[in-house]
């Protein structure tokens, strides 16, 4: 299992960055994706982004395409978040996720992709 410990959420105006950190620990070296998720009040979980761990590709869901980049730091077991541009809609509880098996798929966009999660950490854009 790998634990995970999201941090870095907060208030800010629209327009406005933040960057989200979540450290992993434990089995970190069963990680082949990382993935960001976001919950919303009264929403169903959204695909935010994702990263191979070891070859650092990453992918992204439309609503923030060109928007929020996702960076690791492998030796310090650290996913990122770099979020600019913010908009209200973008107001949600941030999970990062695990997941520790290899699969057939290119992209791992649902939540049942993934593993293990972390707490989330609640991101508030104001208008």
């Amino acid at each position: 299992q790998v634990q995970l410990v999201e941090s870095g959420g907060g208030l800010v105006q629209a327009g406005g960055s933040l960057r989200l950190s979540c450290a992993a620990s434990g089995r970190t070296l069963n990680i082949y994706v990382m993935g960001w998720i976001r919950q919303a009040p009264g929403k169903e979980r959204e695909f935010v982004g994702a990263i191979n761990w070891s070859s650092g590709n990453t992918y992204y869901g439309d609503s923030v395409k060109g928007r929020f980049t996702i960076s690791r730091d492998n030796a310090k077991n650290t996913l990122y978040l770099q979020m600019i541009s913010l908009k209200p809609e973008d107001t949600a509880v941030y999970y990062c996720a695990a997941r520790r098996t290899i699969g057939s798929s290119t992209y791992y966009v649902h939540s049942d992709d993934y593993q293990d999660w972390g707490q989330g950490t609640q991101v508030t854009v104001s208008s």
